[in-house]
């Protein structure tokens, strides 16, 4: 989405392509930093862009400003992913090894999807190098999804957990 003011472009009709350019400029920073909008205002023009999906949100203006229209940006499907489920924290792998979910084959989970757990609570167990380490809640919430199968192989920084926030 683009916005500007109804100051005439300058005579040769220079102004759009440079505003079409700023704005590609614009999208694929954007894309690249994962942002959800970047607004610039230089010279009287002042644009936006905000990729596809993202909450718009009110800005307040003296003068009323015309919307222009401009190329929307594409965006890969993980990106969008990204928005899509803004409210979530992940849990991270801190080690490589072998993910748990509880402390013995006969023991009961640790946690269950849709269990509320609180900070610094143990959530499962990643194995490595005989070792077994617990791996804690880095926050409050509810567990809205496990990632990983029982006795699955993670890697560092690969998600476990999707949890909630309390409200």
């Amino acid at each position: 989405m683009a916005k500007r003011d109804t100051t005439p472009a300058p005579a040769g009709g220079g102004g759009d392509d440079r505003l079409i350019e700023l704005t590609r400029r614009l999208a694929a920073i954007v894309a690249e930093l994962g942002l959800s909008e970047i607004e610039v205002e230089s010279g009287g023009t002042r644009l936006r862009v905000q990729r596809a999906g993202a909450p718009v949100a009110p800005v307040g203006h003296a003068m009323p400003t015309p919307l222009v229209s401009t190329p929307t940006p594409v965006i890969e499907p993980s990106v969008v992913a990204d928005v899509a489920a803004p409210a979530t924290i992940t849990v991270e792998a801190p080690m490589v090894g072998t993910f748990y979910r509880a402390s013995a084959p006969t023991a009961d989970p640790f946690v269950r999807e849709g269990d509320v757990v609180k900070e610094g609570q143990i959530l499962c167990i990643i194995e490595a190098m005989k070792l077994m380490n617990e791996i804690e809640s880095k926050a409050s919430g509810r567990v809205v999804k496990i990632l990983v199968e029982n006795g699955q192989p993670v890697e560092y920084g690969q998600p476990l957990f999707l949890l909630e926030p309390p409200r």
